[in-house]
């Protein structure tokens, strides 16, 4: 007879295999492009269409990215994302963390009616609200302003609902010792349930920072003064000047992407723990 716990564990070590044949599947998948881009990035311009398509030759250069690094004021545009994307996140996570909050933990009239409301924000495309944002920004007077960027990015439905899901998760008995020991509303969110809630919010400002630092079509509309331009739309204004040159955008891609993936280095382990915090908050 065979010993059960061998079994048990010949299928641990199968579904395991199994996992990091998956995983590493869609790794591959996400390298591959990426890969091909640094790839035609350094090639001469002559050579990007060339068949058969090589991956690696002798002829490499960088003339791409200096053609792209000369041509704008990258220093600015940095300068411009990093404002604009730094005053997205925190201010749009600690709109949705209050938001969430009041939606899990105080009762009032109409309160499901107000959180479907909420939510079916996630259901309208970005698009469609684009030309009466733009006119509500125009007649504020704050096209070509910092804030005429930054303000219409605050609305994340899909942040309030996560926080939600999260704050639905925290003890209520933490709360009502806080409340018996005297403390008011505002300090047990600011002083308890915040610190708790470190992982889930360092995983939606991540997102909300990547989601800011890659919009390209507002920051767009919205400005006129090349000062005032993001990378993603300085970085598009330089490649147009070039034409259809494919080793400068795909230099222009991986120079706007450069600072994503050192945020995702860095802060990978927030992410990771902010999504499964996420998921436990929820069952």
């Amino acid at each position: 007879m065979s010993d059960p716990t061998l079994t048990v564990r010949l299928r641990r070590n199968a579904g395991q295999i199994v996992l990091t044949a998956v995983a590493s599947a869609l790794a591959a998948l996400w390298l591959v492009p990426l890969l091909w881009s640094l790839s035609t990035s350094l090639k001469p311009e002559g050579d990007t269409q060339k068949l058969p398509l090589k991956w690696l030759q002798s002829n490499m250069t960088l003339d791409a990215y200096r053609d792209v690094l000369g041509e704008g004021d990258i220093i600015t545009w940095l300068l411009n994302s990093v404002i604009v994307s730094v005053g997205v996140t925190s201010l749009a996570v600690a709109v949705s963390a209050l938001a969430a909050y009041g939606f899990a933990r105080t009762d009032f009239r109409y309160k499901r009616f107000f959180f479907g409301l909420a939510m079916a924000g996630i259901l309208v495309p970005g698009t469609v609200i684009t030309a009466p944002l733009f006119a509500n920004v125009r007649a504020m007077g704050l096209v070509d302003t910092y804030w005429g960027i930054i303000l219409p990015q605050l609305s994340a439905p899909a942040t309030v609902f996560i926080l939600y899901k999260f704050f639905q998760g925290v003890p209520r008995e933490l709360e009502e010792a806080a409340r018996i020991d005297g403390a008011g509303r505002w300090r047990i969110f600011l002083q308890i349930v915040l610190p708790l809630s470190r992982p889930v919010l360092a995983a939606v400002s991540i997102f909300t920072f990547i989601g800011s630092w890659n919009n390209f079509m507002w920051p767009y509309l919205v400005t006129t003064d090349p000062d005032l331009a993001t990378l993603p739309v300085g970085l598009a204004t330089v490649q147009s000047s070039f034409g259809v040159r494919w080793a400068h955008v795909m230099a222009g891609a991986l120079l706007a992407a450069l600072p994503l993936l050192i945020v995702f280095v860095f802060f990978q382990r927030q992410i990771v723990r902010g999504v499964a915090h996420t998921g436990i908050a929820g069952q």
